[in-house]
């Protein structure tokens, strides 16, 4: 799929690009076998409870993930797509699924990209804004790195304020 997008794997690597397979409770076992907290996980959003105590599901479940960072590159969140082709555990799942707003996410508060970008942005002191996460994949393929995306909502004044640490850019009151 990335390959037909014209994403290649080092683009891909950069920007920790994943897969979450199919099933509906794949990451649910993973907690489980490996002792971790299965609370932790329901608290970042990556697990819900099932309706009736029925026990617990994977919000991601084929999908291509993109994890979301804040500006020192500590994953705070993700955001993912569904892969055209591929069969779903859920097939009425949007096609671009993110994780809800959690005490580590604002997605008023990051811009996807932002950690690769950094340098990037204080080179070039300037920074170029984008509508989503596959316009910000595209143009660093093309060798422009200093590209952010906000987060499936409109730029906010927290964005530009996150943004200014890393130009001479003045966020106005306009």
């Amino acid at each position: 799929y990335l390959d037909a997008r014209g994403i290649g794997r080092e683009i891909a690597e950069r920007f920790l690009l994943g897969y979450a397979p199919a099933g509906s409770d794949v990451l649910v076992r993973k907690l489980h076998d490996t002792g971790r907290s299965l609370e932790a996980a329901i608290r970042l959003g990556l697990v819900r409870e099932r309706r009736g105590g029925g026990g617990h599901y994977d919000l991601f479940r084929a999908r291509l993930m993109f994890p979301i960072t804040d500006s020192s590159g500590r994953v705070v969140g993700f955001g993912s797509r569904s892969v055209p082709g591929t069969p779903s555990a859920a097939g009425d799942l949007p096609k671009y699924l993110n994780s809800p707003e959690t005490p580590l996410y604002r997605k008023g508060s990051h811009l996807y990209g932002l950690a690769v970008a950094r340098d990037a942005i204080r080179r070039a002191d300037r920074v170029l804004v984008v509508e989503g996460y596959f316009d910000v994949l595209a143009l660093a393929q093309a060798g422009i790195g200093h590209v952010v995306a906000p987060l499936g909502t409109a730029l906010t004044l927290g964005q530009l304020e996150v943004v200014k640490r890393f130009t001479r850019f003045q966020v106005g009151s306009d």
